[in-house]
């Protein structure tokens, strides 16, 4: 069958209307920054609390859930400054506190936390960020992998660049060599 112009014209019309629906139900909504988008099936909250640069607690619907950021480990509080700077550093990510909540598919950690990745309501990937201004390094722990290659970069950009705990007087230790020697008690 030929195809003729009206056929041509109604391709790009549906075409349009495609991406318009797409855009209208928040699948492609990013600040441009970080080049993200908000994937579907996340859960709208609020931030009640940063406990410190890769925990928070949310308030969904009534209930309060304390999240853990997947793919990111930022340094101890007991890591002086960092781990204060890191947990400072989250909550000026976070912004008003509105975030969108997408989980992996490993749900909830051996100390009952929310597995997760967030997003602010400016599209703003937190967990990325954080890795990407050097508060937070990679720290991957399957099966909940499907971000590991751009926190990889991201990474590799902040030491590159020299960010945050790469910098000069940086981080000591990985925060998970420092928990190793201060185990939770």
């Amino acid at each position: 069958m030929k195809c003729t112009f009206r056929n041509a014209a109604y391709r790009v019309q549906a075409f349009a209307c495609i991406i318009v629906s797409l855009l209208a139900l928040g699948l492609f909504a990013g600040n441009g920054n970080s080049g993200d988008f908000v994937i579907p099936g996340g859960i709208t909250a609020q931030v009640s609390r940063v406990h410190d640069g890769d925990t928070v607690s949310v308030m969904i619907g009534r209930r309060i859930e304390k999240i853990r950021l997947i793919g990111i480990d930022a340094p101890e509080l007991g890591q002086r400054p960092w781990g204060e700077r890191a947990k400072e550093r989250l909550r000026e990510l976070l912004g008003d506190g509105n975030v969108t909540v997408v989980a992996d598919v490993e749900k909830r950690d051996r100390y009952g936390r929310l597995l997760a990745y967030l997003w602010t309501s400016r599209g703003t990937f937190v967990n990325l960020e954080m890795v990407r201004q050097g508060f937070a390094v990679l720290y991957t722990i399957p099966p909940n992998v499907r971000y590991v290659d751009r926190f990889r970069a991201a990474q590799a950009e902040a030491r590159e660049k020299k960010r945050g705990i790469w910098s000069e007087g940086g981080l000591e230790e990985l925060p998970q060599e420092y928990r190793k020697k201060h185990p939770r008690r």
